[in-house]
């Protein structure tokens, strides 16, 4: 009833009201899907509980228990969790965008006299074991939080504050940390392997034992000074589209760092594009033209490419992790009478993909990993599938 009561506050319906559940047993409870943005459970107990895509936006977890909780895709954004305890928790896939795990004073009571004798204690964020894999926690505050052995594995870590944080034998495969802040974090033993490291200042974090083999670090000077050459070739490719192929030329930027670019190829029309294991982690390529480009190898982490006409594109064996896609075209690209050339994404690495409302007609993903890959909404009937486990994938109907 108080549940029921505040979804009807959320929605604006009569007869709602705020859930101010402090201190309350929910262990074991299943309160998956249901809308609890803004709620109050200070100090509750969640042990155990199933909140699969439960919304939890800016919601009181101020110290509470959610050990071994399922929190599976909930949406946790700029929620306090000062305190909480999550050892064991699964937060794969979960929005936990600025959410605050910072340090907090936690009320204990006399094991006699109850609430009348209270001693108060810090406690850190408890995070030992959790499962973070391909979790969003750009701009979360977690300094100081105790994160022991957890997967932070093809993260998106923006900006998160890490100052101080134990993350001692942590999985950071492949998460992207660009501007995190991890002074004095203790890193000993972590794996950040492939991870992107652009503006990280790790000189003061304790690295010993750390693995940071493949890790991407920030631009270099001499990519830096590219940028307007890197420019001035886009815009050669975006006249040839214009002039039917008079002037100018396709752009050929195989192998190169694109990152200085950022968002200035943002709409651009550049066709027959050919960046074949070129680093465009984190580049906004949202809507742009680039019918029969080629991306083979490439590295495009946490790009944004939603609204994008890939149509013809090759993409085989490029790295997708996290990239948003929504609504592109990865349908045949038209050639002529009869005649037209699908998109190739075989051995492509789409984990935590956002490829919902995509055309994915004719496409081959045979052999993608296409964990946690959002497919909601996408036309995936003429898609060929073959060796790729879909299982995994989220919102996959092969009826669309």
């Amino acid at each position: 009833m108080i549940v029921t009561a505040h979804e009807r506050l959320v929605a604006g319906k009569p007869g709602g009201r705020r859930a101010i559940m402090k201190f309350v047993d929910l262990s074991g409870c299943d309160l998956s899907g249901r809308n609890l943005a803004d709620a109050d459970f200070t100090g509750s107990n969640f042990d155990g509980c199933r909140l699969v895509k439960t919304q939890f936006e800016r919601a009181v977890l101020f110290g509470c228990d959610l050990r071994h909780a399922d929190l599976r895709a909930a949406n946790l954004r700029r929620a306090d969790l000062r305190g909480v305890c999550l050892r064991g928790a699964n937060l794969s896939l979960a929005d936990l965008t600025q959410s605050d795990f910072r340090r907090a004073a936690i009320g204990i009571p006399h094991p006699t006299k109850g609430l009348k004798t209270m001693r108060h204690v810090d406690r850190v964020g408890e995070l030992d074991g959790v499962n973070f894999s391909g979790a969003t926690l750009d701009g979360s505050h977690m300094d100081e939080a105790s994160a022991f052995a957890a997967d932070f594995s093809d993260c998106s870590m923006r900006g998160a504050k890490l100052t101080g944080a134990n993350l001692k034998d942590a999985n950071l495969s492949g998460a992207m940390l660009e501007g995190a802040d991890v002074a004095g974090c203790n890193l000993e033993g972590a794996k950040l392997i492939g991870a992107v490291l652009t503006g990280v200042d790790v000189a003061s974090a304790r690295l010993m034992g750390t693995d940071l083999t493949g890790s991407i670090r920030s631009v270099g000077a001499d990519a830096a000074a590219q940028a307007e050459t890197l420019f001035a070739g886009a815009c050669e490719a975006q006249t040839w589209c214009d002039t039917g192929g008079a002037q100018g030329a396709p752009a050929i930027f195989d192998g190169l760092d694109l990152r200085p670019l950022c968002d200035r190829l943002k709409g651009f029309r550049l066709p027959a594009l050919r960046a074949r294991g070129a680093c465009l982690v984190g580049l906004d390529l949202s809507g742009a033209q680039l019918q029969g480009a080629n991306f083979e190898g490439a590295d495009l982490r946490g790009a944004n490419l939603r609204g994008a006409d890939l149509r013809g594109a090759r993409l085989a064996g490029a790295n997708l992790t996290k990239a948003d896609l929504r609504g592109a075209l990865l349908s045949p690209l038209p050639l002529g009478a009869n005649r037209s050339v699908a998109v190739i994404c075989e051995g492509a690495r789409l984990r935590y993909a956002d490829l919902s409302g995509c055309d994915l007609s004719g496409a081959s993903l045979d052999q993608a990993d296409v964990v946690g890959t959002n497919f909601s909404g996408a036309r995936v009937a003429t898609a060929s599938f073959r060796g790729a486990n879909v299982d995994e994938a989220v919102g996959f109907d092969l009826a669309a």
